[in-house]
């Protein structure tokens, strides 16, 4: 193997179709898993993409916490609504279903939301944003997760890292979408820099002692055996904003629980009073908006591209030569690596060769 290479898009994205459909996820359902894996790793997402396939998915099948097919059941539905139980199964595919449904009512009255509860993991939260600025339309979605933060002056796990993700559409080449966790980091994060023997920032984990920790591999283990917490955006303290990452990732709990009637904080945690694994009953939610509703598509388009490009011409940094907007880092990554293939380091390379053997799938990948 090697210590790092370089392995075809449409030969990963068809293994991990092939992996989920192994394991009983339907044909179609399984290429859509496999799709918003390997968007992430497009668009240098690595923590959630191909790094995420075997812990999160894989490992999950094999010690039934997650359902290959999925029993999608509207509980409630209005023109402008929809509620959703995932009964356990993949959250990609219910998130899909839902932002099918979403899109089409936005177009139809303007503007649209659901809930999905006894959800699982769903991915990158922009895959569903941007599945409506596609469109022209704006996203927004939500989702709530296992407990590992901490609130403002706690040292206790009692909130998930919580993304709270804006897709909206401009007149440039990708959308503007910020995608990103209310603690300053994410424990799919600390996976990835433990795959890596790299350290974690400083400052970002907190020891139920109080005290700090950068040992990644040392945190993970921390962080489920709830001897460590993640810190809110703006780190541990109120002087340097904490409460505002608290309070955001609440809002997130609050929507993700409350609007689908689903379970939240220390409930989600996958584990039950013994240890044993048990199902996460996540909830997730969502909003799209049609720009038409209010002074046209075109017009919001402009002024949006018109934002972004007065903010990245704005006097820069003594040293800088370059102001970003949200989701211009992830549309550069993926005109990098878009000959070069998915980044894949030794650990991955055993991973998905140790799924193909066991599951006996017939793939030779590049690294071999």
């Amino acid at each position: 193997m090697k210590e790092l290479s370089y392995e075809n898009w449409d030969l990963i994205t068809a293994f991990m179709a092939d992996t989920f459909a192994a394991y009983g996820v339907p044909e179609e359902e399984a290429r859509i898993c496999a799709d918003v894996l390997i968007e992430a790793d497009r668009l240098g997402i690595d923590s959630h993409g191909c790094n995420r396939f075997k812990p999160i998915y894989i490992d999950r099948f094999d010690n039934g916490t997650l359902l290959p097919v999925t029993d999608i059941e509207i509980l409630k539905e209005t023109p402008t609504t929809v509620v959703m139980d995932a009964h356990d199964g993949m959250g990609m595919v219910a998130s899909h279903r839902m932002m099918e449904m979403l899109i089409q009512k936005a177009k139809d009255v303007g503007m649209a939301g659901g809930a999905i509860r006894n959800s699982t993991h769903y991915g990158i939260a922009r895959y569903w944003a941007t599945m409506a600025s596609r469109e022209g339309l704006i996203g927004m979605t939500g989702t709530n997760a296992r407990p590992s933060v901490a609130p403002t002056f706690g040292v206790e796990s009692m909130l998930g890292t919580n993304p709270l993700t804006f897709a909206l559409p401009t007149d440039e080449p990708f959308p503007f979408c910020i995608d990103c966790a209310t603690s300053v980091m994410q424990r799919g994060k600390i996976e990835f820099y433990a795959r890596q023997n790299k350290p974690t920032p400083a400052g970002t984990v907190v020891a139920r002692s109080g005290e700090e920790m950068t040992d990644s591999g040392e945190i993970l283990k921390a962080l489920k055996q709830g001897e460590a917490s993640l810190a809110p955006l703006g780190g541990i303290r109120e002087e340097s904003g904490g409460h505002k990452g608290y309070g955001y990732a609440a809002v997130v709990e609050i929507l993700s629980a409350a609007l689908a009637g689903g379970q939240f904080m220390k409930a989600l945690s996958g584990v039950d009073p013994g240890g044993n694994p048990r199902m996460y009953h996540l909830g997730h939610f969502f909003w799209v908006l049609d720009p038409e509703a209010f002074m046209g598509g075109e017009t919001f388009r402009k002024t949006a591209g018109e934002i972004c490009r007065e903010l990245r011409a704005s006097e820069k940094v003594p040293g800088k030569d370059r102001i970003y907007t949200a989701g211009e880092k992830e549309y550069l990554c993926w005109l990098d690596r878009k000959e070069k293939g998915v980044p894949f380091n030794e650990s991955l390379q055993k991973d998905f060769t140790e799924i193909r053997d066991r599951l006996g799938l017939p793939y030779r990948f590049g690294f071999e």
